[in-house]
């Protein structure tokens, strides 16, 4: 009897999660499945984007930085403060170096950049994958000082009230929505599920347009659109099991899954509900047939191992500098289902041929314990793109997928004793193929110094109250510029971005793919 309740109860979580997804925004016409087929067109090409979102703010100031002399003095400066410093170490410092960092680390580790705005930089000191993907692979870009803008925002139009600027600036929640679709708080469609919108007719079902491994992000969402929730582990089942059962039985199965897919009435709630029961039961169907003969066991996305366990798997194990013991890494499970799912999607009951994809890493909210707790996350990020970018390239899907980083907002550039606080602007990865790596793609922040009467840094026309980063690119520019790549017109990025028009058309492609 627990068993049989376990399972109910998981079941009928899946199904008020299922109706949570499809009750927000858009027409209630739900069946995606039917109408994706009815519209789908040839393609002859494949093409993914896949959002890497860390939540509670990336402190990137500590992920890129400077170490031209002047801004690495300054970084040093600021960052130095008791009772525990956050400075990173200069390059070439030995492991361990000069004590200051609880986890020692050695020095930050030199990238070149072909335009190098003559001044030189590097990465986190755990982060020698990006580092080689970057100088020698040429697969990693860096995008500086990103962040929600309404149109260009200078120091002193950021002080001026009449100025537009986004709203919430420095709240999580809000600012995590405003990356994802332009609007605080409660919004309900992103800009990723806007470009399924306009290209979902090149699939098959539109149903598998856009899909997160990681729980409801509304920067998958469009008006019709909605976004395909699966778990790391594959499908989220809600009807029969691959032998048609439920709780063991046949017919348990079959009358279940016909209750669930018919109505005894006329009203508009059922009807929606049933509807939302049919397409979830027919999708995971069918991605579970497309994703068996894809298992994670497969030497392209795992081990050979008969009894697959990710937990033990070395291609999801990420160094972890606090212990220098290899640790699971959730994130790289993540991305090996995306993989999985970018192999399947060839598959002619999937018949993908443009996909959104989400996945996710917390714990970025570092007010406080950042030097142990930043330099985790940062290893989880290096060792997961690394081994995404890997695999993508087993199943020759490097050149066809784009991955981009984004966070709530950057940190301070003052240190608040144990961490930082609340920024704005922050520094991003776009990783892929089609990535003209090996470079930056907007002009990187002169970082300055506190001034004796205020906390505005002065010198720096880059850094507000706190060394905040002042955006110099838009999140909207750096959506165009995927957007281009993926195929979406001049006229249908300025309706997906709706802050666009204020920036000239040489400023919408921001340059960074091929």
């Amino acid at each position: 009897m627990t068993d049989i309740n376990t399972s109910r109860r998981m079941f009928l979580r899946h199904a008020g999660a299922l109706t949570a997804l499809t009750a927000v925004g858009g027409p209630l016409a739900l069946n995606l499945l039917a109408m994706g087929t009815a519209s789908a067109q040839a393609a002859g090409d494949y093409k993914a984007i896949v959002c890497l979102f860390m939540f509670g703010g990336n402190d990137s100031i500590n992920m890129v930085l400077p170490t031209d002399a002047t801004s690495f003095a300054n970084y040093t400066v600021i960052r130095n403060q008791a009772p525990d410093s956050i400075a990173l170490l200069a390059p070439g410092t030995p492991r361990g170096g000069n004590g200051i960092s609880p986890v020692a680390l050695g020095g930050v580790l030199p990238i070149n950049p072909a335009n190098a705005q003559g001044r030189s930089f590097a990465l986190h000191p755990v982060m020698g994958a990006l580092q080689t993907m970057f100088d020698t692979d040429k697969r990693l870009a860096i995008l500086p000082n990103v962040g929600p803008l309404i149109m260009p925002t200078t120091k002193v139009q950021y002080s001026q009230n009449s100025h537009p600027k986004p709203k919430n600036l420095f709240s999580h929640n809000d600012q995590q929505n405003i990356w994802q679709s332009f609007l605080p708080e409660g919004a309900t469609k992103g800009w990723g599920g806007r470009m399924g919108d306009l290209l979902a007719a090149m699939n098959a079902r539109s149903v598998f347009t856009s899909i997160s491994v990681s729980g409801n992000a509304v920067w998958l969402t469009g008006e019709n659109i909605r976004q395909y929730q699966v778990s790391a582990n594959g499908a989220i089942r809600m009807g029969t099991n691959s032998a048609g059962q439920i709780y063991g039985s046949t017919a348990v199965g079959a009358a279940l899954e016909r209750i669930v897919q018919s109505t005894r009435g006329g009203h508009v709630f059922e009807s929606d509900l049933a509807a939302v029961s049919a397409r979830s039961i027919q999708s995971e169907s069918l991605l579970r047939a497309a994703l068996a003969a894809r298992p994670p066991s497969d030497a392209r996305f795992g081990t050979s191992a008969t009894n697959y366990n990710p937990n033990t798997d070395p291609k999801l194990q990420y160094l972890n500098p606090a212990t220098g013991t290899y640790t699971f890494n959730s994130l790289a499970q993540q991305l090996q289902m995306v993989a999985r799912l970018v192999d399947a999607s060839s598959e002619i009951d999937i018949g993908a041929r443009r996909q959104v994809f989400f996945v996710s890493i917390g714990g970025f909210d570092t007010h406080d314990a950042q030097n142990a707790n930043h330099a985790q996350l940062m290893a989880r990020v290096a060792q997961a793109m690394s081994y995404f970018d890997a695999t993508l390239a087993a199943i020759g899907a490097q050149d066809k997928v784009t991955t981009f980083t984004a966070s709530d907002f950057g940190r301070t550039f003052t240190s608040n004793g144990d961490g930082t606080d609340h920024g704005w602007g922050a520094h991003h990865f776009v990783m892929g193929g089609a990535v003209r790596g090996g470079d930056l793609y907007g002009t990187f922040p002169i970082y300055g110094t506190k001034n004796a009467n205020n906390n505005n840094f002065d010198d720096s026309p880059d850094q507000i109250g706190n060394g905040s980063l002042l955006p110099t690119t838009s999140v909207d520019q750096l959506g165009a510029t995927l957007g281009r790549w993926f195929g979406l017109s001049d006229s249908q990025l300025l309706d997906i971005f709706p802050n666009l028009v204020n920036w000239s058309p040489s400023q919408r492609n921001l340059g960074f793919m091929l």
